[in-house]
């Protein structure tokens, strides 16, 4: 295959992959005026059921635009060889590969960095402070950017760094340290995510003592689940949406209320969402998710160390000589399909098993406060209830709010 032909491959898979994402918000966006199903129509009275639509008509109409924007701006960076340029620019520095891949995707990460953060400014100031969604001021906002920009960096320059010094010292054969080095990453960020960096962003307090701290634990010694962390975290900082999660296993297993969570729902309600997260816990879906994700990082890896000796990969982006960086993005693109094909796996599992976590909660607790809760935080963030069933398939990792009510009535 010559490097030109990669070349239409890489640019006809961009392409492809924005038309089959604009077909599916366009099938989707054609349900937002849809009747709301009866076992739905307390979620909304009508007011709110128009805010919901015009909110979803907007965030629809911003993500055209932004995607737009951004397949335009990528095909123009082929067309220019604009790989080349960056990676020529990299070279005036230094001819150490690691360091010019650094500075090769610093610059990439940088430029998409000033590119994007209009937009999100936008969304975060426009959009949802007009819908009455965003708390966060613009210290937050743009501290957010510099320490996730910082994070990223620091993180990701280092895995990167590693990936490449093993392939320099034993060839092909590099994807299985990477893959170590990438479970063993996984594993400690899954153990102390909520430790090391949530606080970076956001204050986590324990659980103050009370009818809710009470219920709770009442709760998880019914069903034998020792949980000695509980804490709530400042969401009410950045956004009136709502959210609970479980991080963690063995004794680093804890529990994470959002403050928003704690005012928008009643204690029994609050006592239900955590139930269904400890459904998740007990079906061991975590232990699935984590092991699923390091296996799947090893099959990329391994597929990558076969394609990566091929100069073709750079030839095919503009560039001379030939680079684990650049093939690393030609790859990345023509992996594209099959990643596709197991986000869809990973999302249909996942839909799988938030029905688990809730006829777990059904079974431990109530069916009935865990329904009211999900009606309550459907609509405050003003959820879409009528989604076309190709996007539920394509693009959600939960079941939908009328199919979670449906398998909870059973």
């Amino acid at each position: 295959m010559q490097a030109s032909t990669l070349f239409y491959i890489l640019i006809s898979f961009i392409v492809i992959s924005f038309i089959i994402d604009k077909i599916l918000d366009i099938l989707n966006a054609k349900h937002f005026n849809d009747t709301i199903p009866n076992k739905l129509a307390d979620v909304y009275d009508e007011d709110e059921y128009k805010k919901s639509q015009k909110y979803k008509k907007t965030i629809a109409k911003f993500s055209n635009i932004t995607a737009s924007f951004s397949i335009i701006l990528t095909l123009i960076f082929f067309f220019v060889d604009g790989f080349k340029y960056v990676d020529n620019f990299a070279r005036n520095f230094t001819e150490h590969p690691i360091l010019v891949a650094l500075i090769f995707f610093g610059v990439i990460m940088f430029g998409s960095a000033i590119l994007t953060t209009p937009f999100s400014y936008y969304s975060t100031f426009v959009i949802e402070e007009k819908f009455g969604f965003n708390k966060s001021t613009k210290k937050t906002f743009w501290l957010d950017k510099l320490k996730g920009g910082l994070m990223s960096a620091l993180l990701g320059g280092g895995i990167l760094s590693l990936i490449i010094l093993f392939y320099q010292l034993v060839g092909a054969n590099f994807w299985i340290y990477a893959w170590a080095l990438v479970a063993v990453f996984s594993l400690f960020m899954n153990l102390f995510y909520a430790k090391l960096i949530v606080p970076l962003f956001n204050k986590q307090t324990p659980l103050e003592d009370g009818e809710l701290k009470n219920a709770i634990e009442e709760y998880a010694k019914k069903v034998g689940f020792t949980l000695n962390n509980i804490f709530v975290i400042d969401g009410s900082k950045r956004s009136t949406k709502a959210n609970a999660y479980f991080s963690g296993f063995g004794s680093q297993k804890r529990i994470t209320l959002f403050d928003t969570l704690i005012n928008d729902l009643e204690t029994d309600e609050i006592v239900a969402v955590l139930a269904h997260e400890v459904g998740h816990y007990k079906r061991k879906h975590i232990i699935f998710n984590l092991s699923s994700s390091i296996l799947l990082t090893g099959l990329t890896l391994y597929i990558l160390s076969l394609f990566i000796n091929s100069s073709i990969l750079s030839e095919a982006l503009g560039v001379s000589i030939p680079s684990f960086h650049i093939g690393l993005i030609a790859f990345g693109i023509l992996y594209s399909p099959i990643s596709e094909v197991t986000g869809l796996i990973m999302n249909y599992v996942s839909r799988v098993f938030e029905y688990q976590a809730d006829n777990y909660a059904k079974e431990t607790f109530a069916a009935k406060p865990l329904i009211t809760s999900l009606k309550k935080l459907s609509r405050n963030s003003l959820s879409n209830l009528t989604p076309h069933k190709a996007y539920v398939f394509m693009h959600y990792s939960h079941p939908t709010l009328l199919e979670r009510i449906n398998n909870l009535e059973k």
